[in-house]
């Protein structure tokens, strides 16, 4: 069990630029099993081909390192008929008789961070209510991460994937950097309960090895209660699965960003109380392995064949889990999968 301090001054610095890593026909067969793979109208590449761009700048003026992209009139009703399709296909199955209430507002670009997607806004003209969903390359390390956090944690996860693109729903929540930002200080704040949140939401990225949980790559649900509130963090990136070298990197409470939240756990609960919410998500991890044992497998066996990572990360991770753990069975591990596996073995042995 990991100990849950404060970021110290040695910082990890994460790779700059993680390389993609192509999906697999064994990944393939699996996707399709599952109900992932889905033929799309339009690809990734389609996207790409837009003739012009502007800055998207948020109710308060700040750029958001988006950019809405404009497409020719001669290519635009060709994606965005596309488009409207895969979001009722992500979303119903491919009703299609839903789609001439639909319409494509926007569609945005980030250039900011490895996976470069797009974002596209939908809107029902019956009532103005509108929709998003993300367009990405599909890269087989963001896939498995995407399907642990749907099989292991109390979140689910709708995305389709073919050939070299990826679809994923959006995951509504207040971003974590705002959330530190602007509520955290708020009177009304029951700092008790994310206190809590936040050590169970840090052992679960340790457990499935989550990596870069910085601030903004994670948001908080808050839910009404009955008397108060409840809180859920939740990852909306999942890049850095089973990728990097450092153990650290898998431990959201040594980010800097997060260093205002991780205060508030050590001011707010006592280390019996953190070790008690530790095991607590380690007991429904536990649960969930044994209720999706026959998927799980399918996944890890997967994941054990599979490259996702560089050699020299492999050989790292395997080091520092091993001194972690005290556990020499790491060393025989030959791939990020095969740490995979066995991270969630000793997480979850002593509750057997």
């Amino acid at each position: 069990m990991s100990e849950f301090m404060p970021h110290t001054p040695d910082p990890n610095k994460i790779s700059k630029k993680k390389q993609f890593y192509p999906v697999n026909e064994r990944l393939r067969r699996y996707l399709r099993e599952y109900d992932r793979a889905a033929p799309l109208p339009i690809s990734y590449q389609d996207l790409l081909h837009f003739s012009d761009a502007y800055p998207l700048f948020d109710r308060h003026g700040r750029d958001t390192l988006w950019q809405t992209v404009v497409y020719d009139q001669s290519q635009m009703p060709l994606i965005y008929n596309g488009l409207l399709r895969i979001y009722v296909q992500l979303k119903s199955g491919g009703g299609e008789s839903v789609l001439e209430q639909l319409s494509v507002q926007r569609v945005d670009y980030c250039t900011f961070g490895n996976s470069n997607p797009f974002r596209i806004r939908i809107v029902n003209l019956l009532n103005d209510n509108y929709d998003y969903f993300y367009f990405k390359k599909a890269d087989a390390s963001r896939i498995y991460g995407l399907e642990l956090e749907h099989v292991l944690s109390p979140n689910r996860i709708n995305y389709l994937v073919q050939d070299g693109s990826l679809i994923e729903e959006h995951i509504a929540g207040i971003p974590g950097d705002e959330f530190i930002k602007s509520y955290l200080d708020r009177p009304n704040l029951n700092k008790v309960r994310i206190a809590k949140e936040f050590v169970k939401f840090n052992e679960r990225c340790f457990a499935l090895l989550l990596g870069d949980m910085r601030s903004y790559n994670y948001v908080v649900v808050v839910t009404p209660d009955f008397e108060d509130e409840q809180y859920r963090v939740r990852p909306i990136d999942f890049d850095q699965e089973s990728y990097e070298g450092r153990k650290s990197m898998y431990l959201p409470q040594y980010f800097k960003d997060n260093n205002p939240i991780v205060a508030l756990c050590t001011r707010w609960l006592h280390t019996e109380t953190m070790k008690q919410y530790q095991n607590e998500e380690r007991t429904l991890l536990f649960r969930r392995i044994r209720s999706a044992r026959y998927r799980l497998k399918d996944l890890i066996d997967c994941l054990r064949k599979d490259v996702i990572s560089t050699p020299e990360k492999v050989q790292q991770l395997r080091h520092e889990l091993a001194a972690h753990h005290q556990n020499q069975d790491f060393y025989q591990c030959q791939s990020m999968g095969d740490i995979v596996r066995l991270q969630l073995k000793l997480m979850v042995r002593h509750l057997k």
